[in-house]
């Protein structure tokens, strides 16, 4: 969950490593750290803190000399956040110096070895361990750096993205990846390693991404080898040209990337239905659901598989697959899946869905569900990920970059193609009427207009309900049916980046324990638009108003009775039951995202997070 940066060219280092790890700060920044070579000198700076505190730091420590460089941004997992836990970790000899993302989890015995055969240690990182161990191999064996480094990433269990320089050999640097993604930018005469593709974006399209157990020998002047780490076999390099460009990654005049990712949620949306979602013809067209559509037909059940957001998407999906297509659907959560011994078989299709797909947990519960021989099929967005590589099928959500570590602009993504691949499976199984069918064609096509409407209460939300809710200490969310999953994603933001407890329930659980919370301080978020149980909410929110909780409303436009109800309401488009989750989830990013800003809370870099989780 930390991200890496490297740099070996004819460029001076420093501006490139800084810039790439402020585009990397989204993974970790709980400190950061850079090394530099200036041709006779390790120069190396690290801070707890952020990017920023680096840069105040390092301009008074380290020339920005040298066209060789490393920096990284971290997320802590060993060891609390400070200098010394703090990347690069220099070996004890100095000579190597490593930048790790991921966990080694064997470091204790490794350390232990080490400690005995004479190496110290200044910090608590199991990152340290692994480069004094390379050490100790390349000394006890004399083996050039690659070699070590093969020879050492054998005897480690758990997950790395590593860079290492030795600064007796300063025309290489070695990279390696298990688990976490690592990917190298192919210039002219000139390299660039990195967590993803946005450090390099400016200076080159051309892009290789390492897969699990992989090494590269990045050399100045001479052609890069990858091999393989278990057997040291040769590799061909594949090169892939960039689907980003600068602009996406930017915040275009936004005052954080969130923000802008919610307004883009009506243009991405429907770029996720482009060429898949034809009206006029009456059909949906994917490609990875038309190639194994009879995996799917005849599946005894489908199983979802996700963490987070995506499992809230996976929620949503589950109502709509087994409503349209009448296929069994269960979701779990990807962390759970792997550990309590599941049924499998080849039977099943696996649905497993990630907005990074980089995710360690989903990425293992994927490899679980390939050994019992299911057929696994991936939701993921960034092009070139691990998932997209380890899953026999897929569909790609063309969100673009999601900077933000909440969520916001994936989720409604993933339940597009999520609600897409219904459609489809119910076309297929004749389950839906014709009419039906194109109905919701049409509807679908409608939901990005549908959305932007949605936004433009951003003002009303922010002034009528943020400002006066900002500082609670707790706060309800209920829903019902498609929206139960909406209420659940709902507190989620609000405890991610505002700090404020939040709970999300299905408004009919009330009575079962939580209503006995409620008093006049106890703001209850209630999703009640006019389709699905909408009597049923009705009577719900009448249980909380008699027992003097404020009720936030988000209700159809038109609505009376709720508005009657309730303490502030949000009107909304009307839309199908099954399509209300991507209306209705807007107003909740919105105030989730007012209320953080206005309590002067870091929107975009919450604390005790990171974006992409590829750590158990």
């Amino acid at each position: 969950m930390c991200g890496i940066v490297g740099y070996i060219g004819f460029r001076e280092a420093y501006p490139i490593v800084i810039k790439g790890l402020k585009r990397l700060e989204y993974r970790g920044y709980d400190s950061a750290g850079i090394l530099l070579y200036d041709g006779a000198d390790l120069k190396v700076s690290k801070t707890k803190g952020k990017v920023a505190d680096l840069e105040e730091k390092a301009s008074t420590k380290i020339t920005t000399n040298g066209t060789i460089g490393m920096g990284h941004t971290r997320w802590a997992t060993h060891g609390v956040p400070n200098d010394l836990n703090s990347h690069p970790h220099v070996s004890n000899s100095g000579d190597l110096t490593i930048i790790h993302n991921g966990i080694i989890e064997n470091y204790a015995p490794l350390k232990k070895e080490l400690i005995n055969r004479g190496y110290t240690f200044s910090s608590d990182t199991d990152s340290e361990v692994l480069i004094n161990l390379i050490e100790d191999v390349q000394k006890k064996d004399k083996l050039k750096l690659g070699k070590a480094v093969q020879v050492a990433l054998n005897q480690v269990v758990g997950a790395y993205a590593i860079c290492v320089f030795d600064k007796k050999k300063p025309n290489e640097i070695i990279a390696a990846r298990l688990g976490s993604p690592l990917a190298i930018g192919v210039g002219e005469g000139e390299f660039f390693i990195a967590s993803d593709a946005s450090p390099f974006l400016e200076y080159t399209s051309n892009a290789i991404y390492l897969e699990d157990e992989q090494m590269a020998i990045v050399r100045l002047h001479k052609p890069l080898k990858i091999r393989k780490i278990k057997d040291d076999s040769l590799v061909d390099p594949y090169i892939q040209e960039l689907q980003m460009n600068l602009e996406q990654i930017e915040k275009g005049g936004y005052d954080h990337f969130m923000l802008k990712e919610i307004y883009e949620q009506p243009s991405v949306i429907k770029d996720t239905y482009r060429g898949r979602l034809h009206v006029n013809n009456g059909i949906i067209q994917m490609a990875g659901i038309e190639d194994n559509l009879e995996k799917f037909l005849n599946a005894e059940r489908i199983l979802i598989i996700a963490c987070g957001t995506s499992w809230h998407a996976g929620l949503v999906a589950e109502y709509i697959i087994e409503e349209f297509a009448r296929i069994s659907v269960e979701v779990e959560y990807a962390s759970e899946f792997r550990y309590r011994n599941p049924i499998i078989t080849n039977k099943d299709v696996v649905i497993a869905i990630s907005q990074s797909g980089e995710t360690a947990d989903t990425l293992a519960a994927i490899k679980l569900a390939k050994e019992n021989g299911a057929f696994v099929f991936g939701v993921c967005n960034v092009v070139g990920s691990s998932i997209s590589r380890e899953t026999h099928a897929g569909a790609y959500t063309h969100a673009g970059p999601e900077i933000g570590v909440a969520s916001t602009k994936a989720f409604t993504t993933q339940i597009t193609v999520l609600t897409m691949i219904a459609l489809r499976l119910a076309k297929a199984k004749g389950t839906m009427s014709n009419t039906e069918f194109h109905t919701h064609l049409q509807e679908l096509e409608l939901i990005p207009e549908k959305v932007t409407e949605t936004l433009a209460l951003s003002e009303v939300i922010a002034k009528e309900i943020a400002a006066i809710y900002k500082e609670v200490p707790n706060c309800l969310y209920l829903g019902r049916g498609y929206n139960f999953p909406v209420a659940l994603e709902g507190a989620l933001k609000l405890k991610e980046i505002s700090y404020i407890h939040a709970e999300g329930y299905p408004a009919a659980e009330m009575k079962h324990g939580p209503i006995a919370l409620i008093d006049e301080k106890m703001p209850v978020v209630v999703i009640a638009p006019k389709q699905g149980h909408y009597d049923k909410v009705v009577s719900n929110i009448q249980e909380i108003k008699s027992r003097s909780g404020k009720i936030i409303a988000v209700v159809s436009k038109g609505d009376t009775q709720v508005k009657a109800l309730a303490d502030h309401f949000i009107e909304i488009p009307e839309t199908l039951d099954a399509f209300t989750p991507l209306l209705t989830t807007i107003p909740l990013q919105l105030l989730s995202y007012h209320i953080a800003v206005m309590r002067g809370c870091n929107v975009d870099q919450p604390r005790n997070l990171a974006k992409s989780v590829t750590v158990e």
